[in-house]
């Protein structure tokens, strides 16, 4: 049974500095972060050592929390910043890598974590909703990341047939999800 009623009672019981209030955190959000952190580094080292991070923020700034913020949004909006803190470690930021972070942010600012992840399941379901020669294609190209060439060849089709294909999805899918769609597709595919 879950011993914080609340989100407030959580936060209380945190800034408290009780050890039981930092283990539900802990067994409450480390899978659900490790796997949103895996979907921005594609790294599950990195990914581990980001959210061991954000805990141990979380946990040396507990008398800073403010009951009237969700738990949850905070801790992945750490992860998020923990995520861009390490990117820029880096010295060199690769051009699609650094449109990577920008689709990222435009995707995290003011957006609620599980807006976010009922973003993903959308995209999800309605890649399977998409008409199968159209799904198949779109798949090819962003699950397995092969080219328009090698999609047409494996299919014996034409490029132009694979480009309509693609091209349909996209219409279809920025229909139903919108313009995020593109950092949607970067969190599912990178």
């Amino acid at each position: 049974m879950d011993p914080f009623k609340d989100n407030t009672q959580l936060i209380e019981a945190l800034k408290s500095g009780k050890p039981k209030a930092y283990t539900f955190l802990v067994d409450t959000y480390h899978h659900k972060l490790c796997v949103y952190a895996y979907g921005l580094t594609r790294d599950h080292d990195l990914a581990e050592d980001i959210v061991q991070n954000i805990f141990i923020k979380t946990w040396n700034k507990r008398e800073k929390l403010k009951t009237e913020f969700s738990i949850s949004s905070f801790l992945y909006k750490l992860t998020y910043n923990e995520f861009i803190d390490q990117y820029r470690k880096q010295k060199n930021v690769f051009p699609l890598e650094k449109k990577y972070i920008d689709e990222l942010t435009i995707i995290t600012e003011d957006q609620d974590p599980s807006s976010i992840e009922q973003m993903i399941a959308l995209v999800k379901k309605e890649i399977q909703n998409l008409p199968p020669k159209c799904r198949e294609t779109f798949l090819l190209s962003k699950e397995e990341g092969l080219t328009n060439i090698e999609i047409a060849e494996y299919k014996s089709i034409s490029l132009k047939t694979v480009e309509a294909h693609i091209t349909k999805a996209f219409a279809i899918l920025r229909e139903k999800v919108g313009e995020k769609i593109e950092g949607i597709l970067f969190l599912l595919f990178g």
